[in-house]
Protein backbone atom coordinates (compact mmCIF):
# COMPACT_ATOMS: atom_id res chain seq x y z
CA UNK A 1 0.00 0.00 0.00
CA UNK A 2 2.66 2.27 -0.69
CA UNK A 3 1.88 6.11 -1.71
CA UNK A 4 1.70 7.22 -5.05
CA UNK A 5 1.74 10.50 -5.40
CA UNK A 6 0.66 10.12 -9.16
CA UNK A 7 -2.94 9.32 -7.67
CA UNK A 8 -5.58 11.90 -7.59
CA UNK A 9 -6.45 10.22 -3.97
CA UNK A 10 -3.14 10.37 -3.21
CA UNK A 11 -2.53 13.98 -4.44
CA UNK A 12 -5.90 15.34 -2.80
CA UNK A 13 -5.37 13.49 0.55
CA UNK A 14 -1.67 14.55 0.60
CA UNK A 15 -2.30 18.53 0.31
CA UNK A 16 -0.67 18.25 -3.58
CA UNK A 17 -4.39 19.49 -4.77
CA UNK A 18 -6.88 21.84 -3.64
CA UNK A 19 -9.98 21.05 -1.68
CA UNK A 20 -11.84 22.12 1.55
CA UNK A 21 -10.55 19.82 4.20
CA UNK A 22 -12.55 19.69 7.39
CA UNK A 23 -10.61 16.79 9.24
CA UNK A 24 -7.03 15.52 9.04
CA UNK A 25 -5.16 13.85 11.03
CA UNK A 26 -2.22 11.62 10.48
CA UNK A 27 -3.83 9.01 8.65
CA UNK A 28 -6.81 10.42 6.84
CA UNK A 29 -7.74 13.84 5.21
CA UNK A 30 -11.76 14.40 5.24
CA UNK A 31 -13.10 17.11 2.70
CA UNK A 32 -15.84 18.63 0.94
CA UNK A 33 -17.22 16.77 -2.08
CA UNK A 34 -16.36 19.20 -4.83
CA UNK A 35 -20.06 18.28 -6.82
CA UNK A 36 -22.07 17.29 -3.01
CA UNK A 37 -25.31 15.51 -3.01
CA UNK A 38 -26.40 17.81 -0.26
CA UNK A 39 -24.13 20.39 2.07
CA UNK A 40 -21.81 18.86 4.44
CA UNK A 41 -20.73 15.68 1.97
CA UNK A 42 -17.71 14.76 3.02
CA UNK A 43 -14.78 12.53 1.41
CA UNK A 44 -12.88 10.37 3.69
CA UNK A 45 -9.59 9.80 2.28
CA UNK A 46 -6.51 7.54 3.80
CA UNK A 47 -3.27 9.10 2.89
CA UNK A 48 -1.50 5.97 1.94
CA UNK A 49 -2.16 4.89 -0.91
CA UNK A 50 -5.09 1.94 -1.21
CA UNK A 51 -7.87 0.96 -3.95
CA UNK A 52 -10.07 -1.24 -2.10
CA UNK A 53 -11.36 -1.56 1.09
CA UNK A 54 -9.91 -5.33 1.50
CA UNK A 55 -6.07 -3.44 1.01
CA UNK A 56 -7.17 -1.24 4.64
CA UNK A 57 -5.32 -2.61 7.51
CA UNK A 58 -6.85 -2.27 10.69
CA UNK A 59 -5.51 0.83 11.69
CA UNK A 60 -6.20 2.46 8.62
CA UNK A 61 -9.79 1.26 9.04
CA UNK A 62 -10.15 2.59 12.42
CA UNK A 63 -9.01 5.55 11.62
CA UNK A 64 -11.68 6.02 9.11
CA UNK A 65 -14.65 4.85 10.53
CA UNK A 66 -13.44 7.29 13.30
CA UNK A 67 -13.11 10.20 11.09
CA UNK A 68 -16.36 8.87 9.82
CA UNK A 69 -17.82 9.43 13.62
CA UNK A 70 -16.65 12.94 14.08
CA UNK A 71 -17.87 14.31 10.63
CA UNK A 72 -21.32 12.89 11.72
CA UNK A 73 -21.21 14.30 15.24
CA UNK A 74 -20.43 17.65 13.82
CA UNK A 75 -23.24 17.25 10.46
CA UNK A 76 -26.23 16.60 12.66
CA UNK A 77 -26.59 19.66 14.34
CA UNK A 78 -25.38 21.88 12.16
CA UNK A 79 -27.25 20.71 8.49
CA UNK A 80 -30.19 18.75 10.96
CA UNK A 81 -30.39 15.81 8.41
CA UNK A 82 -33.04 13.05 8.65
CA UNK A 83 -29.93 11.07 8.28
CA UNK A 84 -26.48 10.32 7.35
CA UNK A 85 -25.49 7.89 4.54
CA UNK A 86 -22.06 6.11 4.78
CA UNK A 87 -21.20 4.52 1.20
CA UNK A 88 -17.70 3.55 -0.64
CA UNK A 89 -17.63 2.47 -3.84
CA UNK A 90 -15.31 -0.41 -5.16
CA UNK A 91 -14.01 -1.76 -8.47
CA UNK A 92 -15.33 0.22 -11.68
CA UNK A 93 -17.44 2.15 -9.58
CA UNK A 94 -14.37 4.02 -7.60
CA UNK A 95 -14.14 6.72 -10.20
CA UNK A 96 -11.40 8.12 -7.79
CA UNK A 97 -9.25 4.83 -8.22
CA UNK A 98 -8.30 5.20 -4.58
CA UNK A 99 -10.51 4.57 -1.37
CA UNK A 100 -12.54 6.91 -0.37
CA UNK A 101 -15.60 7.22 2.01
CA UNK A 102 -18.25 9.21 1.75
CA UNK A 103 -20.71 10.69 4.13
CA UNK A 104 -23.57 12.37 3.45
CA UNK A 105 -26.24 14.06 4.89
CA UNK A 106 -29.78 13.01 3.59
CA UNK A 107 -33.37 14.01 3.24
CA UNK A 108 -35.84 11.81 3.46
CA UNK A 109 -37.88 13.67 0.70
CA UNK A 110 -34.54 13.21 -1.85
CA UNK A 111 -34.17 9.84 -3.45
CA UNK A 112 -30.59 8.54 -2.84
CA UNK A 113 -30.78 7.84 -6.76
CA UNK A 114 -30.13 10.90 -7.23
CA UNK A 115 -26.78 10.57 -6.24
CA UNK A 116 -25.58 9.16 -9.12
CA UNK A 117 -27.57 11.31 -11.45
CA UNK A 118 -25.58 13.36 -14.12
CA UNK A 119 -27.55 16.41 -13.85
CA UNK A 120 -27.55 18.02 -10.20
CA UNK A 121 -31.16 19.40 -9.00
CA UNK A 122 -29.06 22.62 -8.17
CA UNK A 123 -25.48 23.60 -8.16
CA UNK A 124 -24.77 23.03 -4.92
CA UNK A 125 -20.48 23.68 -4.79
CA UNK A 126 -20.58 27.17 -4.84
CA UNK A 127 -20.67 27.67 -1.35
CA UNK A 128 -17.79 24.81 -0.51
CA UNK A 129 -15.69 27.65 1.38
CA UNK A 130 -18.64 28.32 3.51
CA UNK A 131 -19.50 24.92 4.06
CA UNK A 132 -16.04 24.01 5.28
CA UNK A 133 -15.59 26.38 7.82
CA UNK A 134 -18.85 25.75 9.19
CA UNK A 135 -17.91 22.09 9.61
CA UNK A 136 -13.93 22.64 10.66
CA UNK A 137 -15.77 24.89 13.69
CA UNK A 138 -18.01 22.43 14.35
CA UNK A 139 -16.04 19.64 14.33
CA UNK A 140 -13.45 21.76 16.78
CA UNK A 141 -16.24 21.99 19.44
CA UNK A 142 -17.52 18.44 19.01
CA UNK A 143 -13.54 17.37 20.21
CA UNK A 144 -12.85 20.16 22.52
CA UNK A 145 -16.13 19.06 24.61
CA UNK A 146 -15.08 15.51 23.86
CA UNK A 147 -11.63 15.64 25.31
CA UNK A 148 -12.72 18.36 28.19
CA UNK A 149 -15.43 14.98 29.64
CA UNK A 150 -12.61 12.52 28.98
CA UNK A 151 -10.74 14.57 31.70
CA UNK A 152 -13.16 14.93 34.34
Amino acid sequence: MGEKMECLGCRLANGKETIHTVYENDLVTCFLDHDPFSEGHTLIVPKQHAVELEELDEQLTKAIMDAAQIIAKAIKPLYRPDGITLCQNGGVFNELTHFHMHVVPRDKNRPFSEFYSSEPAEPRNHRLARTAAALREAIGCATAAQRQRSRQ
